[in-house]
């Protein structure tokens, strides 16, 4: 990363030059201003200049001369003239104002033109930039400058009183003073890059990782359910790392600059003081001596540490503001580029994509199993469906297949190996009851599994899930969506198609349709049953049962498993569920119910406790 090495001066550096070029024009144009600026801060000069040089006459012409009348009015002289430098201020800021609103409504009127420029060349990004500039980035470089300007008249009209009282008190206070402040302020200038660089780095990783935050806080659920927690760990880590990397190494540099206040702020009164015998004994007066510590302590020492420190912290965030308004605009946006070269071909149909082998999982050590022993295969094209009374285990088989839950006993296998997390996103994709949909725009939400999806395969999408009047009432695929306004159903529907684009090896809908009618949850599972991938199906309607090829009938750790017509024969549970879920007398299956119950022959043992047929139906759609 260039913010950690030598590399990424350059870029500050440009950043420098282009405000430079800016800068230039725009104070020529305003040198009337900077002229009663500097007309008004005279008095701040001479308020400085009186300061030391009024206490070394009170000193030498007065006290210790035997004169203290003289000494007095002395002193009055360096009090009373801070009363005009405070009148000054008036003038000051009437002229400030002139010099800093200019520059807001320049930079909003740019960053306008640039919304408009970019809007017809249909640049994506170009309206938030612009929003944001208009709105907080033109506020930062308005108080910024006045902070700046404000800071440096001061610093240059102090400086040069008090160097002015320092040369009328004795030249060879100079030779003294001057060095550690000149070398001070090198050190000083010579931090401005690199410090600005890092700060531009860190300021970066900062943004970087606040947004992958922000992103995980809101798609925990979906991280989990597609097994990614291992990668977006590490990604977090790798972010984590560079941001650390980038604030020790601006603390470095800043070091170095505490380093230069020092040599500047605190070294001239410790020479002075290890110089006045020799100063002393070469005709320095004591009065011109305790004057040139007045000049030190009171006025050049707060005036340099003022000015490090507007031009460390506001001034770097200036140029980067400001740089962010002198950069060429973003080109208009292109043609999508084209998608990832085609899949392989899939496996020939019945090819194993999930195998559960003697898989038994519980909660806890000493928890009844919620699966016993319990071995399944599903093979590619194939479409089953999981039905059971509520709390047999339907979504936790659904976590043990998607490999979201560890079994405690047995394997589970994908493609013929092991379950491993970095296959995760490849294999299978879990959708759960609650759809998850994040702020953004509507093409980016579908295209969260398949970043590379092309509009003519949302499209394809649409028609096949029957989207279309959903996309037609959000507007465009570049439509914004506020999650909050959007039903359960809707989202159900706008994950289904996130899905379908992915068109994963083996797809899992933990009851992903429970908020849709019947009709569109038909539609939805005939068009992921004609992709080439398994489709395993937790099953809200009856309905879905019959539409899969296999039923696995759950009932804690029992288990059956056959198609519709076997398990109507065999297994009373789902001759009573499918009763349940239906009106009375539909498809024979009130009849079937009221059979007497047959022994489940071939069920498993070790049936959990509780886990019985449930009085109350399943909730009714919505």
């Amino acid at each position: 990363m260039k913010g950690r090495s030598g590399g990424d001066r350059p870029p500050a550096r440009g950043a420098l030059r282009r405000v430079a070029r800016e800068a230039r024009p725009f104070l020529r144009a305003r040198t009337g201003v900077i002229l009663r600026l500097a007309g008004w801060s005279l008095l701040e000069f001479a308020q400085t200049f009186l300061s030391g040089y009024g206490v070394a006459r009170a000193l030498d012409d007065g006290f210790l001369a035997g004169r203290p009348s003289t000494g007095v009015l002395w002193l009055a002289v360096a009090a009373v003239a801070v009363l005009p430098a405070l009148l000054a201020a008036r003038g000051v800021f009437g002229g400030l104002a002139d010099l800093v609103e200019p520059l807001r409504d320049g930079l909003v009127r740019r960053a306008v033109a640039r919304a408009l420029t970019g809007a017809l060349g249909r640049a994506g990004d170009v309206s938030t930039r612009s929003l944001s500039q208009v709105t907080h980035q033109s506020e930062i470089a308005r108080d910024g400058w006045a902070g700046l300007v404000l800071t440096l008249r001061s610093f240059v009209f102090t400086a040069a009183g008090a160097v002015t009282g320092l040369l009328a008190l004795s030249p060879a206070l100079l030779l003294v003073v001057l060095p550690p402040l000149i070398l001070g302020a090198a050190l000083f200038l010579a931090t401005l890059p690199p410090m600005a660089a890092r700060q531009r780095a860190y300021l970066a990783a900062d943004e970087a990782y606040a947004a992958h935050a922000g992103s995980l806080a809101a798609s925990v659920r979906d991280i989990a359910a597609a097994g990614t927690a291992e990668r977006t760990v590490a990604e977090s880590r790798t972010l984590a790392g560079i941001q650390l990397a980038a604030s020790r190494s601006l603390a470095r540099w800043a070091a170095v600059r505490v380093l230069a206040l020092a040599v500047s702020g605190r070294f001239p009164p410790l020479l002075l003081l290890l110089a006045a015998p020799w100063l002393l004994r070469n005709g320095l007066t004591p009065g011109a001596l305790v004057g040139a510590l007045t000049y030190l302590t009171q006025a050049l020492a707060p005036a340099v540490q003022a000015l490090m420190t507007m031009l460390g912290t506001v001034g770097g965030r200036l140029v980067v503001v400001l740089d962010r308004f002198t950069d060429a605009p973003p080109p208009p946006a292109d043609d999508p580029p084209p998608g990832p070269a085609p899949a392989a071909a899939p496996p020939p149909r019945g090819t194993p994509v999930a195998e559960l082998h003697e898989v038994t999982f519980a909660y806890g050590p000493r928890a009844q199993p919620v699966l016993d022993r319990l071995s399944l295969t599903i093979g590619a094209g194939e479409h089953l469906a999981v039905v059971g009374p509520s709390g047999s285990g339907k979504s936790t088989l659904a976590a043990v297949l998607a490999g979201v839950e560890r079994p405690t006993g047995g394997a589970v296998r994908w493609r013929g190996r092991p379950v491993r997390p970095v296959d995760a996103t490849s294999v299978r994709v879990l959708l759960p009851q609650h759809a998850y949909v994040f702020s953004g725009s509507l093409r980016d939400n579908l295209r969260y599994l398949r970043p590379d999806a092309q509009d003519r395969d949302i499209a394809a999408m649409a028609e096949a899930l029957g989207l279309d009047p959903l996309l037609t009432r959000l507007g465009s695929l570049d439509a914004d969506l506020v999650p909050d306004r959007l039903s359960q159903g809707e989202r159900q529907l706008l994950a289904l198609g996130r899905a379908y684009l992915a068109a994963p090896p083996l797809l899992i809908l933990d009851e992903a349709t429970s908020r849709l009618d019947p009709a569109a949850e038909t539609r939805a599972e005939q068009a992921f049953a004609a992709l080439p991938g398994a489709l395993v199906v937790v099953a809200h309607r009856i309905d879905s049962a019959r539409r899969a090829e296999r039923v696995l009938v759950m009932d804690g750790p029992r288990t059956r498993c056959g198609t519709t017509g076997e398990l109507l024969r065999s297994s009373a549970l789902y001759r009573d569920l499918s009763g349940r879920w239906e009106p009375e007398g539909a498809h024979g299956t009130k009849q079937a119910a009221a059979t007497a119950e047959e022994p489940d022959a071939d069920a498993r043992p070790g049936r959990a406790e509780g886990a019985g047929v449930r009085s109350t139906p399943p909730p009714s759609p919505v």
